[in-house]
């Protein structure tokens, strides 16, 4: 038996038309966003997790997690991370266009 493979775009592009699919990925955006900034801020810093994870004081499983997206991180962790990578953390509060339509004015 063979199995068919679907191209990625083409899988994509099927998913993207159902709308409970397209909810459950924005619901995802923010989590995305830090995941990248803290992978970006390491890899600038051109660290490794480990060594990270050791100016942290904690270990290199940590980082991981934090960089997966699979957890929210505390401001006090996040501080941290920022320090660690010799960074500045900075938290800022945007209008998202689609529920800025939706706010009352």
């Amino acid at each position: 038996m063979s199995r068919k493979f679907i191209p990625a775009r083409e899988a994509i592009a099927g998913w993207q038309k159902n709308p409970e699919f397209v909810a459950a990925y924005d619901a995802l955006e923010e989590e995305f966003a830090l995941a990248e900034a803290l992978i970006k801020a390491r890899a600038e810093a051109d660290l490794t997790q480990e060594q990270v994870a050791e100016r942290m004081g904690t270990t290199q499983a940590v980082i991981a997690r934090l960089e997966s997206g699979r957890s929210m991180p505390s401001t006090r962790t996040l501080k941290r991370f920022a320090e660690a990578t010799g960074t500045r953390l900075t938290i800022a509060f945007d209008k998202s266009p689609a529920r800025a339509a939706r706010m009352p004015r």
